[in-house]
C-alpha cells in the first residue's frame, strides 16, 4: 500500500511540475513584449514556477548559483535539451539566449 501511494504522490507531483513549467507560446504577434525582455522577465514567465521567483528552488531546483557551476552555453543547452524532470524547450530562441546569459551570472 505504501509503495502505491508514493507511486501516485510522485507521479501527481511529476505531472504537475511539468505542467506548471510547459507553457506554451501564446505570442500572437511573433514576438511582442516577451522577445525584447531581459533574462530575469523570461524567466519570471516561464521558469520561476518550478525554480521559484528567488531562485531557490521548488519542484526544479536551486538556481542561486548556477552560473559557478555551468557555463552560459551549458544552462543554454540545458534549457534546449532539458535535464532530469526539465522538459525541453521550455523557453526558445533568443529568450533562452537571454536566460542563459542572465542565469550564467548567478555566481
Amino acid at each position: 500500500m505504501k509503495k502505491k501511494w508514493m507511486t501516485l504522490c510522485l507521479g501527481s507531483v511529476l505531472v504537475l511540475g511539468l505542467a506548471a513549467c510547459g507553457g506554451g507560446n501564446d505570442d500572437k504577434d511573433g514576438g511582442g513584449d516577451t522577445a525584447s525582455a531581459g533574462g530575469q522577465k523570461i524567466y519570471d514567465q516561464k521558469c520561476s514556477s518550478c525554480h521559484g521567483g528567488d531562485l531557490k528552488g521548488a519542484v526544479g531546483p536551486n538556481l542561486t548559483q548556477i552560473g559557478s557551476k555551468y557555463s552560459k552555453d551549458e544552462i543554454l543547452n540545458i534549457i534546449h535539451n532539458g535535464q532530469g524532470g526539465m522538459p525541453p524547450n521550455v523557453v526558445t530562441g533568443d529568450d533562452a539566449d537571454q536566460v542563459a546569459e542572465w542565469l550564467a551570472a548567478k555566481k
